[in-house]
């Protein structure tokens, strides 16, 4: 559960969030009432459908339509996600190298094995 302040309010992008989390757990596109239902928390579907707007404005979801209801799905899985933000944020450095080395250094062992893996390295190396 997403934890809020206490005035109640989310932090920015917080339910764009939590949308997309719930688009990325399900097997199949959901309608806004399903998200609506799957979210809880009191939140109004015109406000589930304001979000699921502003994500397909953004190429984050795609709305797909199946018989007489529509549907939204996400645009690429998490994992995609990820790597496109992190992506931007390399891009948007001035110095790729020492944000290369910063992220490098920070991995955990099991994490820094994966990126050896990713890369092609023999553990040996």
């Amino acid at each position: 559960m997403i934890k809020r302040p206490a005035h109640g309010r989310r932090a920015a992008g917080a339910l764009e969030g939590e949308v997309l989390g719930a688009l990325w757990a399900a097997d199949q596109p959901l309608t806004p009432a399903e998200l609506q239902a799957s979210l809880g928390a009191g939140l109004a579907y015109n406000t589930i459908h304001t979000i699921l707007t502003r994500l397909q404005e953004k190429g984050l979801v795609i709305r797909v339509r199946d018989g007489g209801r529509s549907g939204y799905q996400p645009a690429k899985d998490a994992a995609q996600d990820a790597a496109d933000r992190m992506r931007t944020v390399l891009e948007g450095g001035s110095d790729r190298v020492e944000i290369l080395q910063r992220f490098v250094t920070s991995l955990s062992p099991d994490e820094e094995q994966a990126l050896r893996m990713a890369l092609g390295e023999d553990e040996a190396e």
